[in-house]
């Protein structure tokens, strides 16, 4: 059976499992399995932009934000504003008594970006982020993972089961599976910055 919708690998799981008792379980399997796709997958398909316009001091994140690669604005060519730590922002809030101004450091609090200086008028923004993975369901029967690297799932899904199944002799094999299929989705990522060329070793020529 082919590995491309949320059902067939449904299906799959079972077959695997040699079980046809776990039907209300499998999902939860699978999602166990994102869940650990959050922590373990980085890949340039994950990568968005967003715009949005701000004058404020805090700005919000994508629904689907996962982790940042840069933030910047439409001021002085497209200026990189810098990440900083909430102690270095406070610290240059209380030496600068807060002046507004363009934004040139941010950080996270209270799970918003926040900018400094505060903004002294409207700015257009643009994050690059990493965004979540999106989640499979009976609505949303695939996605860029399942379509490209289903192996990660099936196996991802079979480690997850091992806590519920209790012993299962076959959990290491699958365990070794897993994290081969992992290894193929950071070669892919490799792949895709490079352009497919790889690595290239510059030489130095004979003086």
């Amino acid at each position: 059976m082919a590995l491309d919708t949320y059902a067939n690998l449904q299906t799959s799981v079972g077959d695997f499992l040699n079980r046809d008792d776990l039907t209300s379980v499998i999902p939860d399997f699978i999602t166990l399995a994102e869940a650990d796709f959050g922590q373990k997958i980085s890949h340039w398909r994950m990568e968005k932009r967003s715009n949005a316009t701000t004058s404020a001091q805090f700005m919000d994140v994508p629904s689907d934000f996962l982790e940042p690669i840069r933030l910047g604005s439409d001021t002085q060519n497209e200026h990189r504003i810098e990440f900083t730590s909430s102690a270095e922002m406070a610290q240059m809030r209380e030496n600068t008594t807060d002046t507004a101004g363009i934004p040139r450091f941010w950080t996270f609090t209270d799970g918003k970006i926040e900018l400094y200086p505060t903004p002294d008028t409207t700015y257009t923004m643009e994050l690059v982020y990493l965004a979540s993975i999106t989640a499979l369901s009976d609505s949303n029967t695939t996605n860029w993972v399942l379509t490209n690297h289903p192996n990660v799932y099936l196996y991802g899904a079979l480690v997850q089961s091992a806590p519920y199944l209790q012993a299962d002799e076959r959990t290491s094999v699958w365990a070794a599976m897993y994290q081969t299929a992992l290894d193929g989705i950071a070669v892919s990522d490799m792949r895709g910055r490079s352009g497919g060329s790889g690595l290239k070793m510059r030489t130095r020529g004979i003086q």
